[in-house]
């Protein structure tokens, strides 16, 4: 009797703990703030759909956050496919790390979600973890990096249908950019961040939360953010943070269409490691049917497509 009631009394003192460490947790990424904004925002015409998920949710969803579920992985950290409770099949974003002093910032960027069909939508957060969650909406069929890095899938990549994956993601852009208010500076614009749906529409996902420009300025300076091979040079070296810079990582994103090849290879020769690098200078050249993808040069008539298209590219990464 006396082991029942320690154990009892064990696990209910355990249950308090984790109670206390997730309303901790919960006060540390902005729980407060953001539910008082959502409160706020009720009624107006632009309402916000974010919705903010407990831990609990989120493991049922995940399976414990099993790896078997894992549908993506970087430097950023782990992104897990999940089933919500009324079935709906989303991707949760598990962050390695968040900096305690731009919580206002990622509460800003919460609630400033971007509302465009090609954009993968932000359906809300998990703020009960040391680390806050990002529930996505899930989209099934995988990475761009995926299909052109795969010889099997990328065989079934057309020249139409690459060309409708650029277009689309031009079209992000040219929102997220002077359309939208404030802009929206994406920083991490590459093959990985497109998915494609079963039809290969494009959707650009968002999974290192895009910087804020403020009113009235053109540039930001910011610790540099993105990914080696896509990244600006001139935003490397500078740190002032544009809309070109999203330009230059889409060039990267047009080469790799047109190429197959990744954006950044420590296993080919010094002068074609960096993609971006060796077609300018292919380019230049006069090389480019050299390095396309054979499975876009099997029809011979769509040479001046395929020039015009190398030019856009040249002119995103020399912009």
């Amino acid at each position: 009797m006396v082991f029942i009631i320690f154990g009892w009394s064990y696990t209910a003192f355990q249950r308090r703990k984790m109670s206390m460490m997730k309303e901790k947790f919960y006060q540390e990424n902005g729980g407060l703030v953001l539910q008082q904004r959502l409160t706020r925002e009720e009624g107006s015409s632009h309402t916000n759909t974010i919705k903010i998920f407990t831990a609990d949710e989120l493991e049922k969803a995940t399976n414990g956050f099993d790896k078997d579920r894992v549908v993506g992985q970087g430097g950023f950290g782990t992104v897990y496919k999940g089933y919500l409770k009324d079935k709906c099949i989303v991707a949760i974003k598990k962050s390695k790390v968040i900096d305690r002093n731009q919580i206002e910032q990622f509460i800003n960027e919460v609630l400033s979600q971007i509302n465009h069909r090609n954009v993968v939508k932000l359906l809300g957060c998990c703020l009960q973890t040391e680390v806050p969650l990002l529930v996505y909406e899930f989209i099934s069929n995988g990475t761009l990096s995926e299909h052109l890095h795969d010889k099997l899938k990328a065989s079934a990549l057309s020249l139409y249908i690459r060309l409708k994956v650029a277009a689309v993601t031009a079209g992000v852009l040219c929102y997220l950019h002077p359309a939208a208010y404030p802009p929206i500076i994406h920083r991490d614009i590459k093959s990985v961040n497109i998915l494609l749906d079963k039809s290969y529409t494009a959707k650009v996902s968002d999974f290192r939360a895009p910087k804020l420009v403020p009113a009235n300025q053109k540039e930001i300076s910011t610790l540099v953010q993105g990914t080696l091979g896509y990244l600006d040079p001139e935003y490397l070296q500078t740190n002032q943070l544009t809309e070109k810079s999203d330009i230059y990582s889409f060039g990267v994103v047009l080469v790799e269409l047109l190429t197959g090849r990744k954006a950044l290879c420590f296993q080919r020769p010094e002068e074609e490691k960096s993609l971006a690098q060796y077609f300018i200078s292919s380019v230049e050249k006069g090389h480019l049917f050299n390095i396309l993808d054979d499975n876009i040069l099997c029809d011979e008539g769509n040479a001046g497509q395929l020039k015009n298209v190398a030019l856009l590219a040249q002119r995103c990464l020399k912009c």
